[in-house]
């Protein structure tokens, strides 16, 4: 038995995998939780670790089952191939891929991490920049921005927020309480 690579439909990994777990293949999707925004809160969600692929165990001998259905499976776009043959996947790797899965879903992606520079969207701050400091757990995030040449923490909804790329600015001074608060463009 080896591990092959199937190219799905966009957006349907999930019901590619369901099809053929209900035909009989042995698949594996792995899947990757990470902090988005939804309806102006932040959720963890699972997304796939690879966008449109899923692999899939098949018996190689004359014994195992057919490999035509998998083309016309719902959600399947092709088998991936290289030329005329395959794209084997070996058992090694797909078992360091599952390591690695269990434990991002223990831990998620972050959305915003503490000390991200953030810029407000809208409302009375709408482009202030301030230093994301944390979730405060009743669905909105504190940020720490300099107001009247003082630190403030503002609670404000992560929807809100926009992430400023790293590059674009540079934060010193920044500590817990906010003592040094200094924000500088580069």
């Amino acid at each position: 038995m080896l591990w092959y690579v199937i190219h799905t439909k966009p957006r349907q990994e999930q019901r590619a995998l369901l099809n053929l777990q209900q035909q009989g293949y042995s698949c594996y999707l792995p899947l990757l939780a990470i902090e988005k925004l939804r309806h102006g809160a932040l959720t963890v969600v699972h997304e796939p670790l690879f966008s449109r692929y899923l692999f899939i165990e098949l018996d190689t001998s004359q014994a195992g089952p057919s490999w035509g259905p998998i083309r016309s499976t719902l959600g399947v776009s092709r088998l991936v191939t290289f030329g005329m043959e395959p794209a084997t996947i070996s058992a090694e790797l797909i078992e360091q891929i599952r390591t690695f899965n269990q434990t991002g879903r223990s831990n998620p992606e972050r959305m915003f991490r503490q000390g991200d520079l953030v810029q407000i969207k809208d409302g009375p701050f709408a482009g202030v920049e301030g230093i994301y400091q944390m979730d405060d757990g009743d669905r909105r995030a504190m940020v720490l921005i300099e107001l009247l040449s003082k630190p403030s923490a503002l609670a404000i909804a992560p929807g809100s927020l926009r992430k400023l790329a790293a590059s674009a600015a540079l934060h010193t001074g920044w500590g817990q309480n906010g003592e040094n608060l200094k924000v500088q463009r580069v």
